[in-house]
Formats: structure tokens, sequence, C-alpha cells
């Protein structure tokens, strides 16, 4: 029959865990010797008895102990606590510190306010026993939460977007790399700074303040959006457009310990935004409307003619004569250059009130708003074929064109915008098949002018 083996001795502890190993550093002989025989009685791992600050700061960077306790005296109370500070700072160990009754009010008042950080002189067993564990576990808790802290910071500076920390009165904690580069502001200059002192925020349509967010998302314990048209004004006092929202921070009990701000940089989105709206509605090439913004408008002159007793409108659709000829003996870029020109001079001949419009190719429509008669749509017909007519130069050539135009008028009770726009379109060829350059009326239905 087999005997099994016994451990070392003090190197486990109850329950089989590994005792932890602790390093004294006390001058006084005796007592060292009690403290050691004590610790080793609970089931510690005494490394070893020091009896120089200097010397125990070696012997820390050697072994790594669990724990240090080290005894302080009044005379040298303050090498003590920076021997002490340096050894949890740098090695990250608890320090435990044995004191007398004459360097307890310094202790307390000055450095340890913890009372698990120190224990009296003399002290019982038991005493010893408690305090250790109390370190030890306190330690332990303040390891986790660094490590909790640290992965949170990670998170928080690999966000790509601005985040900035606040506690629960909305004083500054946190700001990451993305919400310095958008606010101006370093992080070590702002952290215990009121948030809105740091970083205003004013509404851009009223230029009034927005106050209150962070602290309205605390007190209700809610998330905020931050609202539109919301203006951050940077360090430089740049205005920045942002957006996104504001949260409240809860701890494992629920209640609100601060705030999270997350904020974007909303000027290249909505200038994104902005250029994809235009395309939706502009021509690439002229920069004139497209059918769709055409359309649109065209729909509008409806329904005021609907609500507007003698409103009356027209539409001109336009196609170049002699394009195709233009394209192929100079190119597809003198073309458009040709084209764009083209949108140049139509602008010229309308009101502000009026749309040109570019369907596609050499096709361009006309809109004319609260006109009087049909002569105000012939007026312009005119217009656009003189300025037509006058010569364009482009690298050197010297490039002439007329214009097809045909012309609908309101006055049918037409239904459907789009019939009005056909009938111009109908209106256009026969003008194109009579020999061009001119213009031709669908179906001409008199105006009658107002007395």
């Amino acid at each position: 029959m087999m005997l099994a083996k016994k451990s070392e001795p003090n190197q486990l502890g109850v329950f089989g865990m590994i005792a932890p190993k602790i390093l004294i550093v006390e001058n006084e002989e005796i007592v060292a010797v009690y403290i050691k025989k004590s610790l080793q009685r609970l089931g510690y791992i005494v490394f070893d008895i020091m009896d120089s600050q200097e010397e125990a700061i070696k012997k820390v960077a050697e072994t790594h102990p669990n724990l240090v306790l080290i005894d302080i005296c009044l005379t040298k109370l303050i090498n003590s606590m920076q021997v002490a500070d340096m050894i949890q700072k740098k090695f990250q160990i608890p320090v435990l510190y044995l004191a007398d009754t004459s360097t307890y009010n310094i202790l307390h008042q000055t450095f340890c306010k913890e009372p698990w950080n120190y224990i009296i002189k003399p002290f019982a067993e038991k005493d010893l026993h408690v305090a250790i564990e109390i370190a030890l576990n306190q330690h332990k808790n303040h390891k986790k939460l660094l490590l909790e802290k640290q992965r949170l910071l990670s998170i928080i500076h690999s966000m790509s977007c601005a985040v900035v920390v606040t506690d629960v009165n909305t004083y500054i904690q946190i700001m990451n790399p993305e919400a310095e580069m958008l606010t101006g502001w370093q992080e070590q200059e702002v952290v215990g700074k009121y948030l809105a002192e740091v970083l205003p925020l004013i509404d851009k349509d009223t230029g009034e303040n927005i106050n209150n967010l962070v602290r309205r998302a605390i007190e209700t314990n809610t998330v905020i959006k931050l609202p539109e048209n919301c203006i951050l004004i940077t360090k430089n006092n740049t205005e920045v457009l942002i957006g996104d929202s504001i949260a409240p921070i809860r701890d494992r009990f629920d209640k609100v310990t601060g705030a999270v701000l997350v904020l974007r940089d909303l000027t290249q989105r909505k200038h994104y935004e902005a250029q994809l709206l235009h395309n939706a509605f502009y021509d690439g090439l002229t920069a004139l409307p497209n059918r769709v913004l055409f359309l649109d408008r065209l729909k509008q002159a409806f329904e005021r003619c609907k609500r507007r007793q003698n409103y009356h409108f027209a539409v001109l659709f336009l196609d170049l004569d002699g394009f195709k000829g233009i394209n192929d003996r100079f190119g597809h870029s003198m073309g458009d250059d040709f084209l764009v020109a083209i949108a140049r001079r139509l602008e010229s001949c309308l009101r502000s009130e009026d749309t040109v419009a570019r369907f596609g190719g050499d096709e361009f429509a006309v809109l004319l708003e609260d006109i009087k008669d049909v002569s105000d749509a012939i007026n312009v017909a005119n217009r656009i074929q003189e300025t037509l007519r006058l010569p364009i130069y482009l690298n050197g050539y010297r490039l002439l064109t007329t214009a097809s135009i045909g012309i609908a008028l309101s006055c049918h009770g037409y239904e459907d915008p789009k019939n009005l726009l056909r009938d111009a379109d109908i209106a256009m060829y026969r003008a194109k098949e009579q020999g061009k350059a001119s213009y031709i009326i669908f179906n001409y239905c008199p105006i009658v002018p107002e007395k």
C-alpha cells in the first residue's frame, strides 16, 4: 500500500489553495520573528524578513510576493510611504502597514483613510489574519476593476467616432483620440472640467445654446439623441455639425454614475447627402434641372393652376438642329462643351421663376410660369432662336446651331402633366419636319388676356 505524498509545509492554505507569499519589512528582530511565526501558523508563506526599505524593494523585484507587511514609525513615515507607494505602483503588489499608536493619527488622516491599509500594534493573531485577507481581497478587486477600466479604455480609444465620458456632475473624465481630433482639445487639458464650458453646443438655425442634454440623460436615465442642426464649437471656435447620442452610464447596481457622449462629424455626410440630392435632380453635364425635377415643378404648376383663377403656364420642348453633325465632326468632348454653352444661353432667355431642363442628348424643356397669353410663350421661343443663332466659339472653331421648338399651353385642362409634355414633344417634331429652326404651337387654344 502506497502512502500519499505529503505536501511541502506551508505551501497550501485552506481548502488546498496555494498560500499567499508575504514579505516582512521590520527592523525590530523580536517583532519580526513574532510576526513570521504568526503568519506561518495562519498558513501563509513568509519569503523573508527585511530590516531595510531599500533592500525590501530589491527583494520585491526578485520574488514578487503577494503582499508586503511594512512597519513604519514616525521618524521614517515619509520614506516608508514612498517605498510603499513604489511597491504598489511599480510592482502592483498590495502593502499592509504596521503602525503603533504614535503614528496612527498621521497615518489615518494623511495617507491611509482606508482601514484595510494598516493594522495597529500590538495586534492579536486573529486581527492580523483579518487585515491580511482584507488587504489581499481589496487588491484583487482593485486589480479586477483596473483590468475592466483598461479594457473599457481600449474599447473607447479604438472607436472610430468621438467619445467623451463624464461623471454624474457632468465633469469630463475621458476623451478618446477621435474626440480630441473633433474638438481640438487634448484629454489632459479637459479632464476634470465642466463639459458645457469645454464643448458648447448651439442650434445652427437659431444660434441659441443647446443646454442640459447630458444632465437630462443622467436625470431621466435615458438615451438622448442630439437634435438636428446641432453645432459643436471647437477649441479654435470652428463650428462643426455633429450628431449621435448621449447615454447614461450605470453601475452594477443600476445606479447612474455618469454619461457617455458619442459624437460624429456630419459635415461630410451632409455634403454627400446634398450631392446625392443634387445628382438626383440635376443634369451632371450642364447642371440644369433634369427630367425628374422638371416634372416635379410641372406638377406644382398644375396644382397652382387648380387653385388660382387666370393662372396659366406653357411648356416648350427643344431639340437642337444638326447637333449630331457637331458630335461626329469634332467628337463627344467638343459636343459636351457645346451643350454646356447652349444651357447657359437658354438660361439667359428666361426669368428666374421659369425652369429650363435637359432631358438627355440635345433635348431641352422649358416651363414658363404665370404667363398672360400665348404671346409670352412665342416671345420666349423667338428669343431662344435669336440667341442660338449667334455663333459659339470652342477650341478655335466657330459653331452654329438652331432649334426646333414645340409649345403646349395649359389651357386645354390637362389632367396629367406628362400629357402636356407629350404634346409639346409632338409639336417639336412637327417643327422639325417643317424645316427646323422654327416653333409650332400644339392645338393653339387662346388664353383670354385679363381686362
